[in-house]
């Protein structure tokens, strides 16, 4: 393609199918970001054809503006009730495109529907590619079932490699898959609505409720509560932590198949279930220190939505953490699962609140320089390439 072709090219509005078997109201990481990608690329007029699971008596009502929508049956995720997969859906699919064909299709998940949207794809030559957004492989082993995370992780080689591109939030993670034998991983960073999530949110009100005064510090865990999500690190740091705080609150905000389990072992914490909006935004500044144990991230949002609403971060360092945080300076970072390391620096932002303060006035301002408008660009440019054939830098953000 020449150049004056390729600027013709990029002028006009690309028509761009999205499968994907979670989508808001559904609440989790994956969701959230692909509904944001899905407005990025409609606020720059392109078309957006989005193929994904019914979700029944959860859907929202129509909007004013709707989205181009095919909803497909799909069922229930077990030990997940508020998720679904989708089941094969081939044949639909070959007849939802050949009606409005779309210039590329981008499939989010790798369930039996986004398998179903790769052979359509094929079948259709439309050009396909992939994200990669959860490591189910390494959840095997939070379920008693390591013996599964080879096969998982080969199903999810085959899966993505059926596609032009697979886009991941990290050159970190870029690096392990390709050394799994992942092939044509291009980096996409994340972003945060800064303007969402923000320090001013903060209300002693809420904090009342959660039995703190404007002294107490309030420890923060924002996910699923999940074996994989490694909540047994939150309780022993928190109670490393109450050993010279013993007024600290620890609150947690998500809900999960260990929800009840918690509750009844632990009912001095705080439990906020499922937040979303400016609700989630202000129980996360009304914090004062966020606890992020978990190791089975490919990136994790909760991380720079924390830092954003003006918090200090303890976690792991890889992933988000490790792209965002400053050790010393936003939060710090213990060595990927030393559980010890975690604990104890936990312990040490909790013992100086004054710091603890400093460090999550320089966390919200590291999230100020992580524009949405440039990673929405970055992805407009990857679609673009996947179209015409170009290849692009694999560390461009």
């Amino acid at each position: 393609m020449t150049f004056e072709n390729a600027l013709q090219f990029d002028r006009r509005r690309l028509q761009i199918g999205i499968v994907t078997e979670t989508w808001p109201p559904e609440i989790n990481g994956v969701a959230l970001t692909i509904a944001r990608w899905v407005e990025g690329l409609r606020q720059r007029g392109h078309v957006v054809q989005l193929v994904r699971v019914r979700q029944g008596h959860g859907d929202p009502p129509e909007p004013a503006d709707p989205l181009e929508t095919l909803q497909l049956p799909g069922f229930r995720i077990p030990g997940y009730p508020q998720l679904q997969g989708g089941w094969p859906a081939q044949r639909a699919l070959l007849g939802h495109w050949r009606r409005t064909r779309p210039d590329l299709i981008h499939v989010v998940t790798e369930g039996p529907l986004g398998y179903s949207a790769l052979r359509a794809a094929h079948r259709l030559a439309i050009p396909a590619s992939t994200s990669f957004h959860t490591n189910f492989d390494g959840y095997s082993r939070h379920y008693h079932l390591g013996w599964l995370a080879t096969p998982i992780r080969a199903y999810l080689r085959h899966f993505h490699n059926q596609g032009i591109q697979t886009l991941v939030p990290t050159a970190e993670l870029a690096q392990q898959l390709q050394i799994f034998g992942f092939q044509h991983t291009q980096v996409l960073a994340r972003g945060v609505d800064t303007a969402r999530f923000s320090p001013q949110r903060r209300d002693p009100n809420l904090r009342r409720l959660w039995g703190a005064t404007p002294e107490t510090l309030v420890a923060l865990y924002v996910g699923r509560l999940a074996a994989e999500k490694n909540l047994e690190l939150v309780i022993a740091a928190f109670q490393a932590i109450r050993r010279t705080q013993p007024d600290a609150r620890l609150v947690l905000v998500g809900d999960g198949p260990l929800a009840a389990w918690l509750r009844a072992s632990h009912p001095d914490f705080v439990y906020c279930g499922m937040r979303q909006g400016v609700d989630l935004a202000t129980h996360y500044a009304s914090a004062d220190l966020f606890l992020f144990p978990s190791l089975t991230e490919t990136f994790g949002n909760v991380v720079l939505e924390a830092m954003a609403s003006g918090l200090a971060v303890a976690a792991f360092d890889y992933a988000a953490a490790h792209a965002h945080v400053i050790p010393g300076s936003s939060g710090w970072l213990a060595p990927f699962g030393n559980t010890e390391a975690f604990i104890t620096q936990a312990a040490a932002l909790a013992t100086d609140v004054a710091t603890l303060r400093r460090m999550g006035e320089t966390a919200r301002q590291a999230t100020l320089q992580v524009d949405s408008e440039r990673i929405y660009d970055r992805l407009e440019t990857l679609f673009l390439n996947a179209i015409t054939g170009e290849t692009s830098c694999t560390t461009a953000t």
